[in-house]
């Protein structure tokens, strides 16, 4: 079978609860992902961390199955467990031998769907989660980026920390965990996913049988985010580190954005390997940083474009200037033939070689169904792809690298000489208020 080739099997069951598969019956192994519909911005300042807390709590065990029982059982067999909460979704998935699929499937569904979240292991996972928190707070390189979210989405759930809070996760309790429970791991927000060795036709049959009593709709909603950034923003946070830590961004794509394939190629020309425009001048040409990338974020109605550098503390001002320059140079001329052809090349090629994984088919298909209630298929992405051109790249570099949208975060032993050259350089007159460690 070609990758062209990939047929989806697609069911709804009698609870409107979706399950969509790859069936490879080549391979020796099957992934499974169930996906809520969930996640940090669907809550506030009172209940902030809630989603990541129950993510953390499901594992603490079901009605069937008790907490060593859903890591031995899947582990004990060679497969792997885990779950993640992101600000629109919370996935718990598995990748197990395929013999072993139906008894995973099984587990992982009691332990998302007929959790128990008993109060003393509550209090297990708030001290796990506050360490946690305190953990990435330390985390220069992580820190960063928490400060660029605040600058990029102020006063709004997709700025502030997914965590939560030290206040919030302590006041998080066993009754408001069951009711966000009820609240959001409803038949109708949640995705079923896999891709491997095993029958849908059997998947879905197991399914209706367990959870044919599991009812219920969605109550919740997000905030929208309807800000609009008219001026370039900076915040420092000053930090005894051996390196300065550097994050860049402005205001992105939302998720069905009609030139989402254009910003992918925009990412990968400008940071997204070894070959890119910031890695060959900033690390390779100049020796400026060590660690230099950019990525994208794409939610539902917002996005973000960012560049992240780790670099000598001496260095700062140069790094940040370079940057700057680089993002104004592919906004005023564009990009060259053969990198365009070779962004757009590595772009296919790892999406192609990433859905030769299980576990990563089944992260594609899960979370395009979850995202945007149908599944993009490879034929259609090569085909959007295919038809870009560099004009486009230029076009989306022009559109989203407007001077006023620039936003900087730096956490490192920033000096006030140095402050007021990256304050010049961004353009940036007014002082927000600077935190220290």
């Amino acid at each position: 079978m070609s990758a062209h080739e990939y047929m989806y099997k697609k069911s709804t069951l009698s609870n409107n609860l979706r399950v969509i598969s790859n069936e490879l019956k080549d391979r020796e192994s099957a992934a499974l992902g169930i996906w809520v519909g969930v996640g940090g911005r669907f809550e506030d300042d009172v209940n902030k961390g809630a989603a990541h807390f129950l993510e953390h709590t499901l594992f603490r065990g079901s009605l069937k199955y008790s907490c060593n029982d859903i890591k031995s059982m899947i582990e004990g067999v060679g497969g792997n467990l885990n779950a993640f909460t992101g600000e629109e979704q919370t996935c718990y998935y598995a990748k197990v031998p395929a013999k072993y699929f139906e008894e995973t499937l099984d587990i992982l569904s009691d332990m998302v769907f007929f959790p128990m979240i008993q109060k003393n292991d509550i209090e297990r996972e708030r001290t796990i989660i506050l360490e946690e928190i305190k953990m990435y707070h330390d985390l220069p390189q992580h820190y960063v980026l928490e400060l660029l979210d605040g600058l990029i989405w102020p006063d709004h759930p997709l700025g502030k920390n997914l965590a939560g809070t030290k206040e919030t996760v302590g006041a998080m309790t066993q009754a408001g965990l069951r009711a966000y429970h009820q609240q959001y791991y409803t038949p109708d927000n949640i995705v079923v996913s896999a891709c491997g060795n095993f029958s849908h036709e059997a998947l879905v049959e197991r399914l209706e049988e367990k959870l044919h009593n599991f009812q219920g709709k969605k109550t919740g909603i997000c905030l929208p985010f309807q800000g609009e950034q008219k001026k370039a923003q900076v915040q420092f946070f000053r930090k005894p580190t051996e390196q300065m830590h550097v994050a860049l961004g402005v205001p992105g794509l939302k998720t069905d954005h009609p030139d989402t394939y254009a910003l992918a190629l925009l990412n990968i020309i400008l940071g997204g390997n070894m070959s890119s425009r910031l890695f060959d001048e900033l690390r390779e040409k100049r020796g400026l940083a060590y660690s230099i990338y950019s990525t994208t974020k794409t939610y539902d109605d917002t996005g973000l474009f960012m560049v992240k550098a780790g670099v000598d503390n001496a260095k700062l001002v140069d790094t940040v200037e370079l940057i700057v320059k680089i993002l104004r140079q592919i906004k005023r001329g564009g990009v060259k033939d053969e990198e365009f052809v070779r962004g757009r090349e590595y772009f296919l090629g790892q999406f192609v070689l990433g859905l030769e994984d299980t576990l990563d088919h089944m992260m594609w298909v899960g979370e395009s169904l979850i995202e945007r209630n149908r599944i993009r298929t490879l034929g259609e992405v090569v085909y959007r792809v295919n038809g870009l051109t560099p004009d486009d790249i230029r076009r989306v570099a022009s559109d989203l690298f407007k001077e006023k949208k620039f936003n900087l975060a730096v956490v490192g032993p920033v000096k006030e000489e140095q402050e007021t050259a990256l304050r010049k350089i961004m353009a940036v007159d007014d002082k927000k208020q600077d935190k220290s460690a």
